[in-house]
């Protein structure tokens, strides 16, 4: 029964539905009562009814849907019709997903229920739906209208380069939103959409800039990405109540992308572009500090975190993860790009996901390099730490370190590893390629620790431990590496099994009327003075919607 809607499924499983005691042990008996017999659907129908009964604040989406199958079993036509219409009647002001759905989600068949396919009253309520789909479908597009307003600046006007990049600094076409939360559809590709729930700020002012936080939802793998996420409720309470009560303490941006087995942020790879696209939808639009964006989330969510720190960091100030896998499932995993950025774990001592030995061991790595890395142990709490009331001192300690925390747009140094060219980019190096054929007189190593220990269920539920031997991380790729450092308009740049590189300028680095040394493996490459290029600047700027990483110019090497 409980296959209705996935996504249903999935929340259930994810933000833990709270419910009242007895209600909630009358639901499980009638659970367990279609586990027994599918002839005792009567009196699992007699149960649902005294839950609903006595219990009215209670009743949940999950359960109307479910009883009203177990009538239509019945073939109790009027009681079915009760709930099938009071699941109709909802809308997004009493309940996260919109009353149609419930009707036009193919579940309800005429192969399942013959005699519904005549029936007048099924008829009506469908043709409502689709009236109300229509509707609600026209209402998200003028909110995502409203939501993208923003002042138009000519910027093709404006001849003088050194102009253009002071405008583009000060760039403000903000103006004021009608509303704190927006359901934003975002496109894929030609045949896959999905979206994100943006949530702002009370008595949010244009004219003020924000810190951004990204949540990413764990269980990406049983997720279906939907064209529209209006989950409000689910994303601000339950599970992310903490997150809520924070952001809006410290007027913090709160965003939700909408992820599934296909298109997320761990695994495969072609979903992995959508957070650092959102991030510059929602820059043109919503006065985002942009050297305060981080990414945060729980389970396949903070894995996700982990995977932007070591394949996508730039766009980013820092990074935090609830019961994190630290691992990246689409190529290798390079522990010392975290040097240019920073991570937070919150772990726990009773998680099948993540061994607590496995994490000391990371811990004691990180430390051995130096990283900004720090992870708080939980004694006694399962996975789904973000759950109990007892994370709560978490979120405190995140929000803290989000508070003092802000991006260097211009680090004086980088280092930078990969395996796949579409992750040749770090601050101010770009367009970096890799050159596997290349024989360095350097070879490559990599941190790397042993697993002998992972953390399970068995068959009676219990936790036990089970011997493993294998490799925290996986190098199935060749790769490039990239150390860079600069001062006083010299560049110092060693690289191994790189083909090329740009380095990317701006005046806030350099001094533009002096020239510019770069200095690659030992050797003068560059020594030449670098002006403004207009079109390079803005095409670059629209690229990113970047207040603060404004590139003016760049050396290709």
């Amino acid at each position: 029964m409980r296959n209705i809607l996935v996504i249903i499924s999935v929340l259930y499983c994810l933000y833990g539905y709270g419910q009242e005691k007895n209600y909630t042990n009358l639901i499980n008996k009638a659970s367990e009562e279609i586990e027994k017999d599918s002839l005792q659907y009567k009196n699992v129908l007699n149960i649902y009814k005294e839950a609903f009964q006595k219990y009215p604040d209670s009743i949940t989406r999950g359960d109307l849907y479910d009883a009203s199958v177990i009538a239509l079993k019945n073939k109790q036509l009027n009681t079915a019709f009760e709930y099938i219409t009071q699941l109709s009647n909802l809308t997004m002001d009493n309940d996260d997903f919109p009353g149609w759905l419930y009707i036009l989600n193919n579940y309800y068949t005429p192969k399942d229920y013959p005699f519904l396919e005549k029936n007048e009253k099924w008829i009506q309520l469908r043709e409502k739906a689709e009236v109300n789909k229509k509707r609600f479908y026209e209402e998200l597009k003028t909110k995502k209208k409203e939501f993208f307003a923003r002042k138009e600046i000519d910027f093709s006007k404006i001849k003088n380069p050194e102009k253009l990049y002071k405008t583009l600094r000060e760039y403000q076409p903000y103006i004021t939103k009608n509303e704190r939360d927006y359901s934003i559809q975002f496109v894929i590709n030609d045949s896959a959409t999905t979206s994100y729930h943006v949530h702002l700020p009370k008595n949010y002012n244009p004219k003020k800039k924000y810190p951004l936080l990204f949540f990413l939802h764990g269980a990406v793998r049983y997720n279906t990405i939907r064209d529209f996420y209006t989950f409000f409720k689910y994303n601000l309470g339950y599970w992310n109540r903490y997150y809520t009560k924070y952001a809006e303490q410290n007027e913090v941006i709160l965003v939700f992308p909408s992820g599934g087995k296909k298109y997320n942020w761990m695994t495969p790879d072609n979903g992995f572009f959508m957070i650092p696209e959102m991030l510059k939808q929602i820059k043109s639009t919503i006065n985002v500090d942009d050297n305060k964006v981080f990414i945060t989330g729980h389970s396949n969510g903070a894995t996700g975190s982990f995977s932007y720190l070591m394949k996508q960091s730039t766009p980013f100030a820092g990074f935090y993860g609830f019961n994190t896998y630290p691992y990246v499932f689409t190529g290798g995993t390079f522990i010392e790009n975290i040097k240019n950025r920073s991570f937070i774990n919150f772990s726990t001592d009773e998680d099948y996901y993540y061994p607590p030995k496995a994490n000391d061991s990371l811990t004691a790595l990180m430390n051995s390099i130096q990283a900004d890395y720090r992870e708080y142990r939980y004694n006694g709490f399962p996975h789904w730490f973000p759950k109990f009331d007892e994370s709560e001192p978490a979120y405190v300690i995140l929000f803290n370190d989000l508070k003092k925390r802000e991006r260097n747009p211009f680090p004086k140094k980088i280092t930078w590893e990969f395996d796949d060219n579409k992750y040749g980019n770090m601050d101010w190096l770009a367009n970096i390629k890799l050159d596997t054929l290349a024989i360095s007189p350097n070879k490559l190593k990599h941190l790397n620790f042993k697993i002998t220990e992972w953390l399970s269920y068995n068959e009676k539920d219990s936790l036990i431990s089970e011997k493993v031997d294998k490799e925290a991380f996986d190098f199935p790729r060749k790769s490039g590496k990239i150390i860079a450092e600069y001062d006083n308009n010299v560049f110092k740049i060693k690289t191994y099994q790189i083909q090329s590189f740009e380095i990317t300028i701006s005046p806030e680095m350099v001094d533009l009327n002096k020239n510019i040394k770069v200095y690659v493996n030992g050797k003068l490459k560059y020594d030449q003075k670098v002006k403004y290029d207009k079109i390079f600047m803005l095409k670059n700027f629209q690229k990113n919607m970047d207040k603060e990483q404004i590139w003016v110019n760049r050396i290709k090497l």
